[in-house]
């Protein structure tokens, strides 16, 4: 897959077999589907892996955000850590096989998880999103520093949508990560074609 990378989250809202059933529509014009359910147990986590494999997403292309036990029992090819999960340089050390990213919100954040050695890192929110409602964007000054400051990859987050995804990629982002903007699409993959072709 040519481009930068495009990373579909889900919204917490909606059940894993939803969120399954528009993966297994546009898996091919995405890098990495992001299980991110802080209510759900390690049971319901497993459940929706299945989901997703059984609508035809490689485990390559499956994430878990925060438990590192249930991406490690489920083989797939990562997880992403927040302020609150175990600490990412432990996390690498013991289960090398799977790729560790994390979310960051400043500099100092960002080069301190580059120093324990996380694959990526989640930077934002860049713009104004409805999921983090009267919170200003961050916007594109400190996204420009970080790609600069960087060797891994920074991928943008928060308020992305086809109107601003040329700003970010200009700041030097990686790529770009996604939830409502995909997942509450009318037609999702008219919309993913319409991303990965603003990533190229």
């Amino acid at each position: 897959m040519s481009g930068r990378e495009l990373h579909v989250i889900s919204n917490g809202k909606d059940s894993l077999q939803h969120f399954a059933d528009i993966a297994g529509q546009i898996h091919p014009y995405v890098t990495a589907f992001h299980i991110r359910e802080k209510q759900k147990s390690a049971k319901e986590l497993m459940l929706g892996v299945s989901f997703l494999k059984k609508k035809g997403v490689p485990l390559s292309k499956i994430v878990i955000n925060d438990r590192v036990d249930v991406a490690a029992i489920s083989r797939v090819s990562g997880v992403h850590l927040a302020y609150h999960s175990l600490d990412a340089e432990l996390v690498k050390q013991t289960f090398p096989n799977l790729k560790v990213g994390c979310s960051v919100h400043s500099l100092e954040e960002a080069l301190s998880m580059e120093q324990k050695q996380v694959d990526y890192v989640f930077y934002g929110h860049v713009y104004e999103t409805a999921s983090k409602p009267g919170l200003p964007g961050r916007g594109l000054n400190e996204l420009e520093t970080l790609t600069q400051k960087l060797q891994i990859p920074v991928i943008a987050i928060g308020g992305l949508k086809p109107s601003n995804i040329q700003e970010v990629l200009t700041a030097g982002a990686s790529g770009i990560a996604v939830m409502s903007g995909l997942l509450e699409a009318e037609d999702p993959l008219k919309k993913v074609i319409k991303y990965r072709q603003l990533l190229k």
